[in-house]
């Protein structure tokens, strides 16, 4: 059974993992934005502990498409966390640095440890430029997992065959286009052909 400094401790790490804080969670889980907060977590006396309900955990859980066991792994810190290569945005629209599957290719990367990155394929980017602000700022680092399917609404990484990188919100999918919506509203979103895009993969993580 997990405990409730535990609960919270996961609560916490999932936001952080998703790039948003405990209220951004709780919005994204279309959820009261103080739902869960700090000051929810005990009675006003500050002394009786508050437990988060159970619909209002699978609701953030769903939002972020994680399943329970890697919440547990999350909040208890067992199993929560690997080292992953590091790479630059600029690195990875150039040549060489990647397979066509999208796996980095080669060794010698820099390496970080992320908490709840499991994914033996996962790799970090390092946010350059100002394209994706202010979701993600330069000097971000954010987590990718190429085998996690994505889904309309997710936060992916995007390489076209042009060598464009881009961390872009996944809108409306069909056989031939892919729609991509921007994370910063001075930039429009794009429509891609299916055929142009090298690799797409899912944002799994996020350290800000």
């Amino acid at each position: 059974m997990l405990s409730h400094s535990q609960i919270w401790r996961g609560i916490d790490r999932l936001a952080e993992r998703a790039g948003l804080s405990p209220s951004g969670l709780a919005r994204a889980a279309g959820l009261d934005s103080t739902t869960f907060n700090p000051s929810k977590r005990f009675a006003a006396d500050g002394t009786k502990p508050r437990w988060p309900s159970t619909e209002s955990l699978a609701k953030a859980l769903e939002a972020v498409g994680t399943g329970f066991d890697e919440f547990a792994a999350l909040a208890t810190g067992r199993g929560a966390g690997r080292a992953v290569p590091l790479i630059g945005m600029a690195q990875a629209g150039s040549e060489g640095f990647f397979d066509d599957a999208g796996f980095p290719a080669g060794t010698g990367w820099e390496q970080v440890h992320f908490p709840g990155v499991e994914d033996d394929h996962a790799y970090a980017l390092e946010i350059s430029g100002d394209s994706m602000r202010p979701v993600y700022r330069p000097g971000d680092r954010i987590v990718v997992a190429p085998h996690a399917q994505p889904r309309r609404g997710d936060r992916v990484v995007v390489k076209t065959r042009s060598g464009e990188v881009m961390a872009k919100e996944l809108g409306r999918v069909t056989a031939d286009t892919v729609e991509l919506i921007s994370l910063n509203a001075e930039f429009e979103n794009r429509v891609i052909a299916v055929r142009d895009i090298v690799w797409m993969a899912r944002i799994v993580w996020a350290s800000q």
